[in-house]
């Protein structure tokens, strides 16, 4: 076991502090190859991962880089920069220590490429451009550790198999890579070890002592919650009380337009002109930055948030923790709570504000689950092939390859353990021709194979071009929003189909302020300031989460309860009143309700298959409804339920989820439909078959959309089985329309359908018919519709017998 060196140590005493358990286990792990630490918020996990690195640097000098630390956010990583430099100045440690993120500068970039830092604070994104010069090999030769930090928030996207690509490929550099995760909340350890080690060599996993449990509750307000909505109005006296009483408060929304809303609605509110602030990914950097040091200097006493704020920053003394509506995931609240009293052993507090009737039950789902260290998370598949595809180009971008060592290479990293040979020949070939239907074309015949085996690409020239569009985040359908006027102030961004839909004199909400459209000008939103007028809301591009299916399966398992002491009584009489007049959804059966309704047949499928699934099944039932001659008018769609309306009662539901039906429909819906389009744009931006960026300019979502959707149209056409469709198609299925979580549904009902029919609608479904985002049904139904408007106009003008 290695000793802290005198110096570090010294420091810790001076400084009052005791080295954790934890930490000096880390310190004695140091030489194993792969290390996943997970301690709880505040108890020192980034101290822990960069002892070792510390303690070597003071021992002997170092030439070049030894220890690069990847974060999933760039101020997490300006924070740790900070945090580094005061022990490290302290100690008057020769080391030297730089951050590379997309907003360091090109001048600096170019000195830290001919000169590294001992320690470079990075992101997934910039580490994956880094491997792509030329000067790679020289760069990694001497790096030693990588520290890879919340890497449960990389461990779910892209982003982290981007990353994990990327380490393969500095492991190739430097053999004696050792590897290091940190994380404070993780559902399962074993498989972020899995993903964290280079295969097959083990990763070793510290448990810390997690500390005393989080005080979390319920907060208490004056009104019931509204029966459906996500503004959480009705909260904002108590959440107004709440932060009068703590010195500062973190309200986390799970959207942006809510944090946008909810922002507007309280500072109309504060009465008392209490600090507050707004953070959210959309707003401009400066703005940001500056809600960021206000924070560090206790200047706010409450900030609206959204997920920008979810990650490990040391926000000074927040001491309490909002979340406004139902969590949707408990290892993500488990993160927020984390935000608050960020000390050792110090429990965290928290507030749960449901922002409706039903966000009430799955808020205490989520309490409970959470006091029960019962974490949850959804199985990931194998590594996607679009950034395999992005990862093989930059690869070529720092000189030839052998093919046959960077499969073997990818097969180290995490997701990739298992890729098919046939898998990265077929993205090998479509990086260097484009595909069957593609190849004739001279832009995407980008790498050549040599004499000798090697791979390079074709033209040297396309490095930059490639380099411009790396990248996994997708923000292609963004506009720029500034203040009218020469050097008009940024405020964010807007999604761009948003932008299209304001005329001049239309105003909308952007960093908390009301502004006013003026005009589009270079792809750029104009705004004035606007104090008056109810505001239009801007439809952010901001994740919008979905129920977990552990979370489901616990409302689920509330509902079989008796009766509910721990729900509050209106909430609890309202489930009892749906038991009376027809029955609760029970865990492996489906609850079907039929009823009419103002005269129209309704249909509710309890589905508890989260949002998008939801939804896909409304589009799906919908459309077998149609083909059964049904009339379905529309439908709309929760996180638990989908609820259609139509013309034609419904005597047997059986048929309509009938597993193979249900597939082709789907099948048959995709193909004719935007999302397919929509993801094949996302996924072929990624493989780098679309550039975003070209000589410096970004291409407009119009015109990316335009380009992509005659090259969709294309291989439809002349090439179905090129490699792009397919991961399209995998893409599709997975993510937009999570058509797995409905088979999963179906897997747990085997068919026992329990189908009620009502003379009346049921309780339960009732705050259906008040959720927003109703889709119309075109077909049959409204053709109907139109004939018998028709004749009754016509009868009752008198002209009926007309014909």
């Amino acid at each position: 076991m290695r000793d802290l060196p005198d110096q570090i140590d010294s420091w810790f005493s001076s400084q009052g502090w005791q080295i954790h358990p934890h930490q000096r286990e880390m310190l004695a792990r140091a030489a194993d190859p792969a290390t996943l630490l997970i301690a709880p918020t505040g108890g020192g996990k980034t101290m822990a991962g960069f002892l070792p690195t510390l303690a070597e640097l003071s021992d002997r000098a170092h030439q070049g880089l030894h220890t690069i630390y990847v974060s999933p956010l760039k101020a997490l990583a300006a924070d740790i920069k900070r945090n580094l430099t005061r022990p490290i100045t302290d100690m008057n440690l020769p080391i030297r220590v730089e951050d590379r993120t997309g907003d360091t500068s090109y001048t600096r970039k170019r000195r830290q490429r001919a000169n590294p830092p001992h320690i470079l604070l990075t992101t997934p994104e910039s580490l994956a451009l880094l491997i792509s010069y030329e000067d790679a090999p020289r760069i990694f030769a001497g790096v030693q550790r990588i520290v890879v930090d919340e890497i449960h928030a990389l461990a779910d996207s892209k982003r982290g198999d981007q990353l994990m690509l990327a380490l393969a490929r500095v492991q190739a550099l430097a053999p004696g890579l050792r590897r290091v995760g940190l994380s404070a909340t993780v559902d399962e350890p074993a498989a972020i070890a899995h993903l964290l080690a280079r295969h097959p060599d083990p990763c070793q996993i510290v448990q810390a002592d997690p500390g005393p449990d989080p005080d979390i509750a319920m907060l208490e307000t004056r009104q019931a919650p509204p029966w459906a909505g996500g503004g959480a109005a009705h909260a904002i006296p108590a959440i107004l009380e709440q932060v009068k009483r703590h010195k500062t408060t973190l309200i986390f929304h799970n959207t942006r337009a809510q944090a946008e809303i909810f922002f507007h609605k309280l500072w109309m509110a504060n009465d008392e002109g209490l600090p507050i602030g707004i953070h959210h990914g959309s707003l401009a950097r400066a703005q940001r930055e500056k809600v960021e040091a206000a924070m560090v200097a206790g200047q706010l006493r409450a900030i609206v948030c959204t997920g920008s704020l979810d990650l490990g920053i040391d926000w000074g003394d927040v001491d309490l923790v909002i979340q406004v509506g139902a969590p949707k995931n408990v290892k993500r609240l488990v993160q927020r709570i984390g935000r608050a009293n960020h000390r050792y052993n110090a429990p965290s507090k928290a507030l749960l504000v449901p922002a409706n009737r039903f966000e009430v039950v799955e808020c205490i789902a989520a309490l409970e689950a959470a006091k029960a260290h019962d974490l949850d998370g959804e199985a990931r598949g194998p590594g996607p092939l679009d950034v395999l595809c992005q990862h093989i180009l930059l690869c070529a971008c720092a000189g030839p390859f052998d093919a046959d060592a960077l499969y073997n290479e990818t097969r180290q990293a995490g997701a990739y353990a298992a890729l098919p040979r046939a898998d990265f020949d077929a993205c090998l070939d479509f990086c260097a021709t484009g595909g069957y239907a593609l190849r004739a074309y001279d832009r995407w015949q980008r790498l050549q194979r040599r004499a000798d085996g090697q791979w390079h690409l074709r033209d040297p020239r396309a490095a930059a071009l490639i380099r411009q569009n790396i990248g996994t985040i997708q923000d292609i359908d963004t506009l720029k929003v500034r203040l009218k006027g020469r050097g008009g102030t940024p405020l964010g961004e807007v999604e761009e189909g948003f932008a299209a839909s304001l005329t001049p004199g239309d105003t909308f909400l952007i960093g908390g302020r009301v502004v006013r459209y003026e005009s589009l000008r270079e792809m750029t939103v104009e705004v004035s300031r606007n104090a008056g007028r109810e505001p239009k809301i801007a439809v952010f591009n901001g994740t919008k989460f979905a129920t977990s299916t552990q979370l489901a399966q616990r409302i689920l398992a509330m509902f079989a309860q008796p009766g509910w002491p721990q729900l509050p009584e209106n909430t609890a009489q309202w489930l009892g009143l749906q038991r009376s007049i027809s029955r609760l959804p029970q865990a492996g059966r489906l609850l079907i309700e039929t009823f009419p309704h103002e005269g129209r047949e309704h249909l509710v499928a309890y589905g508890f298959a989260g949002r998008n699934a939801q939804q896909t099944l409304g589009l799906i039932l919908t459309k077998r409804m149609e083909e059964m001659g049904l009339a379905p008018l529309g439908f709309v769609a929760t996180d638990y339920a989908v609820l259609i309306w139509g013309l034609d009662r419904v005597t047997d539901p059986a048929p309509l989820f009938d597993r193979a039906a249900l597939r082709d429909g789907l099948e048959g819906w995709l193909a004719g439909n935007a999302v397919m389009k929509r993801t094949f744009r996302a996924s072929a931006t990624i493989a780098g078959l679309i550039q975003r960026s070209h000589q410096g300019q970004r291409k407009s979502g119009r015109q990316a959309t335009f380009s992509s959707d005659i090259l969709y149209d294309t291989l439809v056409k002349y090439d179905p089985d090129h490699l792009m469709l397919r991961i399209t198609r995998d893409e599709a299925m997975r993510g937009l329309v999570d058509f797995a979580r409905i088979e999963d549904m179906l897997d747990r009902v085997q068919g026992r359908i329990d189908h009620v029919r009502l003379d009346r609608l049921s309780p339960l479904s009732a705050p259906l018919f008040l959720e927003p985002g109703r889709v119309p049904v075109q077909g049959a139904g409204q053709e109907r519709l139109v004939e018998e408007e028709t004749t009754r106009l016509l009868a009752e003008a008198g002209l009926g017998e007309l014909g």
